[in-house]
């Protein structure tokens, strides 16, 4: 017992797996966490080293839903970060988070940007761009629903449709069009594709590169991340990001995010490390380390983001996509995307 109490009083540091967790003092925060812990350690250091309160990252790339779930009130978890809004949605879907009605919060994350239940919030912003060969096609003015145009017969690259940054394009779709001129859309998309759905967003622009393919779907801050990868670079160079539907409802977006656990031990903390993330000093760090748009409005992007252009971005409140989710999910069942 006495072995047990001295460990408990160590505050060990946090450990970057889901599969174990090391004891913390009572007055730490510990975050479980989908992005990964590189990308917020300079920005949780900055709000240690303003209040004293450290915080422990618990970083996976999956499965942290199941695992709160699992350890229920015992849980250490105070506070979710996610990398898309799909994980948002999951851990309202199982009760595992609890609202946090703050002014501060209110202040700096628009509307559009929160759940209107006040149980998530976004953090940072990223475009679903269309990538265009440079030397096969130039830099385009292009909508969502261009591609499924016969011009683009055999020349579209795309990672699975059953990935979340899909899934929520579609259920923008859903929201703007309805299921069934989607589910039209979508077959048309499927008819231009030049190879199966595959890899990741920048395995598309690698296959721009190769002449694989002159289009490819893929989220905005892959672009900076490429153009700062020597092995990378060359990809990145090969092509041109656009910014959809510039004459019409704008580009869609998708965002990361933050909520607060449902038996957070430490929730005063936690609540002011939400508001800390939503401030001044944090969204411009964001900016910085993963090339993301602020949430914030007045807070700038950074030099590289900014260096791309201004854009109109697609004002559909974002908990709009979760309406849609299932019936997204449906109509890429139906048309056998993937497949």
């Amino acid at each position: 017992m006495k072995s047990f109490k001295r460990l408990a009083l160590l505050g060990l540091a946090a450990v970057s797996s889901l599969s174990s967790i090391s004891a913390t003092a009572a007055e730490d925060l510990t975050i479980y966490s989908y992005r990964q812990a590189f990308l917020v350690e300079p920005i949780l250091a900055q709000f240690t080293e303003d209040t004293g309160i450290k915080v422990n990252v618990v970083f996976a790339k999956d499965g942290i839903a199941e695992r709160i779930a699992r350890e229920g009130r015992l849980s250490p978890a105070d506070l979710v970060l996610t990398s898309d809004f799909s994980r948002l949605m999951e851990l309202v879907d199982k009760n595992l988070v609890v609202d946090v009605n703050s002014e501060t919060l209110h202040n700096n994350i628009p509307a559009q940007y929160r759940s209107p239940s006040n149980d998530w919030y976004a953090l940072t912003m990223r475009v679903r761009n269309v990538y265009s060969s440079k030397d096969r096609l130039g830099k385009l003015d292009i909508n969502y629903e261009d591609l499924a145009s016969e011009q683009y017969k055999g020349k579209i690259c795309t990672r699975s449709f059953k990935h979340p940054y899909n899934i929520a394009l579609v259920a923008s779709m859903i929201a703007h069009h309805g299921e069934a001129e989607t589910k039209t859309w979508l077959e048309g998309v499927k008819a231009n594709l030049a190879r199966k759905p595959q890899g990741n967003d920048r395995a598309q622009v690698k296959a721009v590169n190769e002449g694989l393919c002159d289009i490819a779907l893929g989220n905005s801050y892959y672009f900076g991340k490429m153009i700062k990868d020597p092995k990378q670079k060359s990809w990145a160079e090969s092509v041109e990001i656009n910014f959809p539907n510039q004459d019409n409802r704008g580009a869609h977006i998708n965002v990361s995010g933050m909520a607060l656990a449902r038996f957070a031990p430490n929730k005063d903390n936690a609540i002011k490390l939400m508001e800390f993330l939503s401030s001044n000093v944090a969204q411009s760090l964001y900016a910085e380390v993963n090339m993301e748009y602020p949430v914030k409005a007045d807070v700038a992007p950074s030099d590289m983001v900014a260096s791309w252009g201004d854009f109109n971005a697609d004002s559909l409140p974002i908990f709009k996509l979760a309406e849609n989710h299932q019936a997204a999910v449906k109509l890429i069942d139906e048309v056998k995307f993937d497949l």
